[in-house]
Order: C-alpha cells, then structure tokens, then sequence
C-alpha cells in the first residue's frame, strides 16, 4: 500500500492541474503605454484592479519623465515657453476626478473640429460620467496641477490611440481616452469597503 501513495498522489495531482488549468485563457500583460494605444473599449472590459494597477504604472512614470525634454516619447507632454517638456508628475494616489479648486477659471471648448467627437453616453467604468465628463475633470485638475494660466479658452480634443496620455501643446489639450478609463478606476471604486 505505501508503494501505491506516491504514484496515487503523483497521479492525483497531474489530474486535478490538468482539469484546472484545462480552457482557462492565458492573458499577456500589457503596459500602461500598450494600454494606451489600444481603443478605449478594451480598458473598459478590464477589471478595476488592473486598470487601477496601470493608472500607478502611469502616475509613476509621470514623475520619472518630469521635466525631460519630450524629444523623446513621454506620456505627459507640455509647451512651456517655446520648449516641449514632460509635465509636472502627479502621485499614484491622486484622484484625477477630484480638482482642489474644480479649475473654475479654466474655459474649456470640447467641440470637434475636424477630430474625434467626445461621447456623451454614460459609462460604469467612468464611475458613471460620460468620456466628455470625465475629460473636463481630467483637464481641470491637470492644468491646475500643472499651473498653466492660459490666456483664453482651452480646446480640449480626443486623441484615441496616442501613444501619451495627455498633451497641452500651444492651448490645446489632447486626451486619450484609454486615460480616462485608467483615471476612473482610482477614488471611490479603489477605497476599502471600511474606508467608504
């Protein structure tokens, strides 16, 4: 009988690894940059948990690229007298839907002029705002974090596919929309049930 116990469990153990890993699809993981250029649609079947993880992977990378010159690809890139730099980093634990002052003073222009419209539909993955609305919190909040002071209105475009995640070059603010998808899943979705 104790013969037959290693060779049992051995082939217990092949049996029951084989039934479950049998039909479970492996996923490849993918960067906050790959993120990025895929169609927002994909981020929003992602689970919160990731796109949580990937927003820190962003945030992150914002403050190792700060100040660099964007001559190389950066993922927060921004005109400031005449030079074209990486932004100003934000931590990971700063909640993009939450401006400090709302960015009152800030006039934003949302209409697509020869681009990509913003749509308008609610999404449970915006934590129930529209892209449009999640953008206009998005600037907000980046433009006052980054100090800008612009001297008029502020074009806010869609740029899908990009491969940054928000550019302000010469008054117009290009947002990705994968981005706001990766902003949403921190604040209120991301707290502990006991911290609510």
């Amino acid at each position: 009988m104790r013969r037959w116990l290693p060779g049992l469990l051995l082939s217990l153990v092949t049996v029951l690894t084989a039934c479950g890993e049998a039909g479970v699809p492996v996923r490849a993981t993918m960067s906050a940059r790959q993120a990025l250029t895929n169609p927002p649609e994909f981020l929003e079947f992602e689970s919160p948990a990731t796109r949580l993880e990937l927003y820190r992977e962003v945030a992150r990378q914002s403050v190792v690229e700060a100040g660099q010159a964007a001559q190389a690809l950066v993922l927060f890139p921004i005109s400031q007298q005449g030079e074209l730099l990486a932004a100003r980093g934000f931590d990971a634990k700063m909640d993009l839907f939450q401006s400090p002052d709302a960015g009152a003073s800030f006039q934003l222009v949302f209409d697509a002029r020869a681009g990509e419209r913003w749509p308008e539909d609610r999404r449970e993955a915006l934590q129930g705002l529209s892209e449009r609305e999640a953008a206009e919190l998005v600037a907000r909040t980046l433009l006052a974090h980054w100090s800008v002071h612009p001297e008029g209105a502020v074009q806010v475009d869609r740029a899908s596919g990009s491969p940054y995640a928000v550019a302000y070059v010469d008054g117009i603010l290009r947002i990705n929309p994968a981005f706001l998808y990766l902003a949403a899943a921190y604040g209120p979705a991301s707290m502990p049930a006991t911290l609510q």
